[in-house]
């Protein structure tokens, strides 16, 4: 009686979570698929119209405001990309010098303490050519110096991403530097006493060895590029025009602003499916290297 209910007890207590999970996560995705192919406006309708079932996800991609949002997700996360480049570079540099480790470590990670509200909000004031930038070079006497990027269409998703590397470099660096110390010290030594030059030992040897944490740091990038919303808000606002729309950013106006709750709801479906589009294949490539690794041990 005491293995089954030992056997029986943690599973009822995951219970409440369980049922959560399938009526608050699985139902409210449910919920907005059925919306997406509906009529609905301000407010919901359930009745779907079988003639014109596909009526909003038309409109979708007829909107040159959707098109707009989804090139700027294939440029925020190329842009993003970048913040795992440097944190394995700044990762390096740490592990290589140990002094001082804990207090650059302490510096680099101090962006991530900051929410996104707050991150737009500090790089809209160094855009701000009043205050920022741009202000402390004309005073220093470069008259021509431009750093007004965010009112520039061309040039305000790459403000976007100088703030986003900013706030996540941080993060990507203490993933690489935990992958660089679960390298055994012994490889480091026997390069160095086989004269094995620094640009190979890292290409040829180091990364190879930390793929799994290149693959969780790409993974974790899909997830936050494809969500983008609040340093959009606190910086751009969407602005100028539509050129730093993203598909959350989308998503919410067509919710808030149009007051159209069906058109949302097909621009979400879109969003799930492009999060699995990218998601799945990167946990089934990390599933699978897990179990060639168990079956090499």
């Amino acid at each position: 009686m005491a293995i089954r209910w030992s056997w029986a007890s943690p599973r009822i207590a995951l219970i409440p979570a369980l049922t959560t999970t399938a009526v608050a996560f699985l139902g409210a995705i449910l919920w907005t698929i059925w919306i997406s192919f509906t009529r609905s406006r301000r407010f919901p309708e359930y009745t779907i119209d079988l003639s014109s079932w596909s009526r909003q996800y038309e409109r979708l991609f007829n909107d040159s405001s959707w098109t707009t949002a989804l090139g700027n997700i294939l440029i925020l996360a190329i842009g993003n990309a970048l913040a795992i480049l440097f944190g394995f570079i700044l990762a390096a540099m740490i592990e290589r010098e140990k002094r001082g480790e804990g207090f650059f470590r302490t510096i680099f990670l101090y962006p991530l303490a900051l929410s996104l509200i707050v991150t737009g909000i500090a790089w809209r004031w160094i855009f701000n050519p009043d205050l920022g930038v741009q202000n402390f070079l004309r005073g220093l006497g470069w008259e021509s110096a431009n750093f007004n990027w965010l009112a520039d269409t061309r040039t305000a998703m790459y403000g976007i991403i100088l703030a986003s590397i900013w706030h996540g470099l941080g993060f990507y660096m203490a993933l690489m530097l935990a992958g660089l110390k679960s390298i055994n010290s012994e490889i480091w030594s026997a390069a160095r006493l086989d004269g094995v030059s620094l640009w190979k030992f890292y290409t040829e040897i180091i990364i190879p060895m930390m793929k799994f944490t290149f693959l969780t740091c790409a993974i974790l990038l899909s997830l936050g590029v494809v969500k983008t919303y609040d340093i959009v808000l606190a910086m751009t606002n969407g602005g100028p025009g539509t050129s730093t729309w993203t598909p959350a950013y989308f998503v919410v106006n067509s919710f808030g602003a149009r007051g159209n709750i069906g058109y949302a709801s097909a621009a979400a479906v879109i969003m799930l499916l492009m999060t699995a589009a990218l998601f799945l294949p990167l946990m089934l490539v990390t599933a699978w290297q897990a179990r060639r690794r168990e079956e090499r041990a």
